[in-house]
């Protein structure tokens, strides 16, 4: 049986949510609220129920699931309100601010025994699926260094995330799906340092681009990057392994791979490098490496909204579990410390 959504937040990713949910197979869209009376009459012009205020739809007792896509500073509070009435929640991401705030959440879901997860939707894009898959797959060997860039030249939208008091930022807006997808192709392997270096070009009140490096307790590096002036874009991902390398160039564009099969290469012949000669930067001989493309894994991202709904049934785990969502917010909270210090925070997240 289907299960009653509510979102609260009507604006860009609430109207995503309930376009989400008018095509689901496993949620109905019971309504919708804004604080702002003029979104709320834009969705019953959509032949969409909104709600005339918060509390009635934490009184409606048909309401199953309810969805958070307001600014991120009112996501613990309205969270811990439904909770608290015996609603499932799900928060967009950020799921909050603070570690002490998402442990005031946790505590609310345990106390009601009802389901809390966040959506962090973007483990679903195809791209950090295919880094995952290659690197179960061991084509490349030992991954060593992971880049994962998104890349924009319109600096920061000019709503709240342009403030600081909303929690704004891209590090929170954009960083953290980022972040999160890190720590999802490799769940197992502890963060032992985070360094952060923030962009203020556009805007001086929150950062407009980030660029975070994680450093994972195998010695893997994992870099992350977020920018919004950049008129010239980098590579999505870029992947190196002790056995080879992969690129995806931009979303939905397939991986391409290079694995090395012979790494005694003889009678190098050198090139001519602009002003002078190099051996070392030869291009390999292809008898030595094979190249391929590989397609990106299939996703549909409203397998999330499918697993939330199992979870509260009892019949599958939750995919974005309270421990991981510990995980994310720590690994934001060490890149705001070491943009504030100009240092490595050590950890072990």
């Amino acid at each position: 049986m289907k299960k009653n959504l509510v979102i609260v937040g009507y604006g860009g990713m609430g109207g995503w949510h309930a376009d989400c949910a008018l095509r689901s197979d496993v949620v109905n869209l019971a309504g919708v609220y804004d604080i702002k009376p003029e979104r709320n009459e834009y969705a019953r012009s959509k032949g969409i129920f909104a709600y005339d205020s918060f509390e009635a739809v934490l009184a409606d007792p048909k309401v199953d699931i309810i969805t958070i896509a307001t600014p991120n500073e009112m996501h613990c509070p309205i969270a811990c309100k439904a909770l608290e009435a015996g609603k499932n929640v799900i928060s967009e991401k950020p799921v909050t601010l603070s570690s002490a705030l998402l442990e005031k959440m946790i505590a609310a879901a345990t106390k009601s025994g009802k389901l809390f997860t966040v959506h962090q939707n973007r483990r679903w894009d195809n791209e950090i699926l295919a880094v995952k898959e290659i690197k179960e797959s061991g084509k490349l060997g030992e991954i060593f260094n992971v880049e994962s860039r998104v890349h924009g030249s319109r600096g920061i939208p000019g709503d709240w995330r342009a403030e600081k008091e909303h929690g704004g930022g891209m590090l929170l807006d954009w960083g953290v799906h980022l972040i999160d997808q890190a720590l999802f192709a490799f769940p197992d392997d502890p963060v032992v340092g985070v360094f952060a270096r923030f962009d203020f070009i556009t805007n001086a009140e929150v950062d407009d681009g980030c660029r975070v490096n994680l450093i994972f307790e195998s010695g893997l590096q994992y870099y992350v990057e977020v920018g919004t002036s950049n008129f010239i874009q980098l590579p999505r991902m870029y992947i190196q392994g002790t056995n080879g390398s992969a690129l995806i160039s931009d979303w939905g564009r397939p991986m391409q791979v290079v694995c090395c099969h012979n790494w005694d290469e003889k009678d190098i012949v050198p090139i001519q490098a602009a002003s002078g000669i190099t051996k070392t930067m030869a291009p390999r001989n292809d008898k030595t490496i094979t190249s391929f493309e590989q397609p990106l894994p299939a996703s549909d991202v409203h397998d999330f909204y499918r697993n939330v709904v199992k979870a509260i049934d009892g019949k599958e785990t939750q995919l974005i579990t309270h421990a991981q969502m510990r995980r994310v917010m720590k690994v934001m909270e060490a890149s705001f410390e070491s943009d504030r210090t100009g240092e490595v925070v050590r950890c072990k997240i």
